[in-house]
């Protein structure tokens, strides 16, 4: 079901039409799926009553993050009503939070949620005019950016979850790609982007005890190919994204519940193992096989994340762990350059890298910024005043942040 909300809707519509520029945040992490953005003019201080441009009431539960293209910013939820529970995709104004339009997208029943999750957690990717919006085992679409309508569904995808769904999907080439690591016989997904049809499925085949995950997968170029990374319970997988056959793996054991995304950047992947024991490694693609004994180039345990995701900055990996410890690593070898303490608290959502500061946000809302570099540098420490799990989106000059019931923005 489609509803445009507003008087203006004609002409708010046309504002939701802008091309794709460099500022923009297409889907989970940015531009480049790691985190960064181009953008310079990004404030590193903000309260509720400083550089707060609008705030807008978002009716649900959602930890998925907004993205934004041009004058619009989408966002999914989960709303309950009575029984059901109605999943949607929304789209508003960047320039005021005004809503656009408000589209049903599935309509499930209402079930119990971890506390940790919602049944709209995964973040939608925009491309040529659409979103592609994707709720886990409950389905996805593909949404007209412009108007709201609902162009393709895909609900033929059953399997058993646990703790609900959190990996994002990603667009490389004609194919829409997700995974769907459930309790029971995991996969990674493609679907045709253009009609939602089945591209092709393809089994983990990982022996581990545990097999669920919600890591997003990265599409990164080897040897002038295209891989798609897909962290895994037991181990991370290469995969060629036409065929979906598997190119390579490196195995970590028992590791599950994986949830970071990996960071690729000089040659090198960045992955991180998940529950019971965090650890992460750097591991040099390419080859063929099983990879575990031969492409491993460091690991490191001290503090790794379960749930927020690295970044990588001149060289430097930057990850929290779960509670407020932040490590900075050298890339290249995995050397402890320093690790502090920054604001108190649990941190699920990932850092982000924008105008020369890394900006780590916690569950209660406070964001502690620093400088990147070899020694530790806080800049600046800012509370929004909401509780909140979602990644930032950056574009326009802006933070676009989700939390429990708003969305905000925040800007010089």
């Amino acid at each position: 079901m489609h509803r445009l909300l507003l008087p203006f809707a004609l002409s708010a519509a046309l504002l939701l039409t802008a091309p794709l520029s460099a500022e923009d945040w297409p889907q989970f992490r940015g531009p480049d799926g790691m985190g960064h953005s181009s953008d310079s003019k990004v404030p590193t201080e903000w309260s509720r009553s400083k550089n707060v441009k609008w705030s807008s009431r978002i009716d649900g539960q959602a930890w998925s993050s907004p993205i934004v293209i041009g004058a619009a910013v989408y966002v999914t939820t989960a709303v309950e009503r009575g029984g059901d529970t109605s999943l949607r995709v929304i789209g508003l104004k960047a320039s005021d939070g005004k809503e656009v339009w408000d589209t049903e997208v599935f309509k499930m029943e209402t079930v119990k949620q971890h506390k940790k999750n919602s049944q709209a957690s995964p973040t939608p990717v925009y491309e040529d005019g659409k979103i592609y919006a994707h709720f886990g085992h409950y389905g996805t679409a593909a949404v007209d950016a412009k108007t709201g309508e609902v162009l393709w569904k895909q609900e033929s995808l059953k399997y058993e979850p646990v703790h609900g769904t959190g990996s994002s999907p990603i667009l490389v080439g004609d194919h829409l790609i997700f995974s769907a690591d459930g309790a029971k016989d995991p996969l990674l997904i493609a679907l045709d982007k253009s009609t939602g049809s089945i591209a092709w499925k393809t089994p983990r085949e990982i022996e581990v005890s545990r097999k669920f995950s919600f890591a997003t997968p990265l599409a990164i170029e080897v040897d002038g190919k295209t891989q798609i990374i897909s962290p895994a319970s037991g181990a991370v997988v290469a995969y060629d994204p036409e065929s979906g056959k598997e190119i390579w793996r490196v195995g970590y054991g028992e590791g599950y519940s994986v949830v970071p995304r990996p960071v690729y950047a000089d040659g090198l992947l960045y992955v991180c193992s998940g529950f019971n024991k965090a650890i992460i490694y750097a591991i040099k693609p390419g080859g063929k096989g099983d990879l575990t004994d031969s492409n491993i180039v460091w690991k490191y345990e001290k503090s790794v994340p379960k749930e927020s995701s690295p970044i990588v900055v001149d060289g430097i990996v930057y990850m929290n762990a779960d509670s407020s410890v932040a490590t900075a690593l050298d890339g290249k070898t995995g050397e402890e350059i320093w690790q502090s303490r920054i604001a108190k608290g649990s941190y699920s959502a990932s850092p982000v890298y924008a105008g020369g500061h890394i900006y780590f946000q916690n569950e209660d809302g406070i964001t502690t910024v620093i400088k990147p570099g070899r020694e530790f540098e806080k800049v600046a420490e800012n509370d929004i005043g909401e509780h909140g799990l979602s990644s930032f989106a950056v574009a326009d000059g802006s933070f676009f942040i989700r939390t429990d019931k708003e969305l905000v923005r925040v800007g010089e």
